[in-house]
């Protein structure tokens, strides 16, 4: 298929030089952006601690998004302590509930409203971070699981989803967005999770049904939109951990058993908004391994993409 085609190209283009940012640190480009607000939404890869913990070891690190929004000077909080991070754990692009099942939680789309209701309008001095998919891909996966669904249906309802994703950034740019940082999710099938289950090709093929169809939705909206790819630099430290400084990127870190719903993967599951400095596998740096949970990254997973994201924007504006 052409698409993907495309998709190993650039992997390998860019393999060289996501080794040396991870080397290096993110360089020292100056962004001729100066925004005087970051905003963002999403699920739990960026909730900033919108119930009072982050999905990370919780040591005060900071997420991914404030990690870019940092660079600029900028405290990136959450709503819920009066700042513009919406994104909140186990929010899904437009369906409810959520992974964990609860209903209350706020979609992406309702994430946005909430915003809209309240700041009516976006301009050039602006940074709009948006990002779903591990919510749908649980929940959907779980469905396959579970036999309440197909395969093929799931695949389908996650290009859905993916689409969904790409109009929710599309009518942040209809509402005044010039500089709008999308991303998607890595690859699932290699995440602690998917080995638990023995579910590695499902849950890679659901990751690349969610962000295929999110790119491709997005291909004419280059001027003001920045696709950040987690899956590419997130396979780089997959096949070479030692150049990001991680020992372990096969199993968390994290202790923390929930007895609920959790993160969506079934009670009894780790859950790293649970997780502090006092539930960690004894005798590790936390900086060496890549996973808190079966399914969310270390701070220092938080700070590869966060450099990442970060020099990728600098470098588009």
């Amino acid at each position: 298929m052409g698409f993907q085609w495309i998709r190993r190209a650039l992997f390998g283009l860019a393999s060289a030089s996501l080794l040396l940012l991870g080397a290096c640190g993110s360089g020292t480009i100056e962004s001729q952006l100066k925004p005087t607000r970051v905003i963002a939404f999403g699920d739990a890869f960026s909730d900033a601690g919108q119930t009072g913990a982050k999905y990370m070891v919780n040591d005060g690190s900071l997420t991914w998004g404030q990690i870019v929004a940092f660079n600029y000077g900028i405290d990136l909080k959450p709503a819920a302590q009066g700042g513009l991070a919406y994104a909140v754990g186990n929010a899904r692009v437009l369906l409810t509930p959520d992974a964990a099942g609860n209903s209350a939680t706020p979609t992406i789309k309702q994430q946005i409203d909430t915003f809209l209701s309240t700041h009516s309008t976006l301009n050039e001095n602006d940074l709009v971070m948006i990002g779903g998919g591990f919510s749908d891909i649980i929940a959907e996966s779980a469905a396959v699981r579970s036999g309440a669904q197909t395969t093929n249906q799931m695949l389908a309802n996650l290009q859905k989803a993916g689409q969904d994703l790409a109009a929710q950034a599309k009518r942040l740019r209809a509402a005044g967005a010039t500089h709008i940082v999308v991303t998607g999710v890595y690859d699932l099938g290699r995440t602690p999770w998917a080995g638990g289950v023995n579910q590695r090709s499902l849950l890679t093929s659901a990751s690349s049904a969610f962000n295929d169809a999110l790119l491709v939705a997005l291909v004419q909206e280059g001027a003001n939109m920045l696709y950040v790819d987690q899956a590419l630099l997130f396979n780089l430290m997959f096949n070479s951990p030692a150049s990001y400084s991680f020992s372990n990127v096969v199993d968390p870190i994290c202790t923390s058993v929930d007895a609920g719903p959790g993160i969506g993967i079934g009670t009894g599951q780790l859950n790293s908004a649970l997780c502090t400095t006092a539930t960690l596998v004894p005798g590790v740096a936390i900086g060496s391994y890549l996973f808190s949970d079966a399914v969310y990254p270390t701070p220092a997973g938080h700070a590869r993409f966060g450099d990442y994201a970060f020099s990728r924007v600098t470098s588009r504006w």
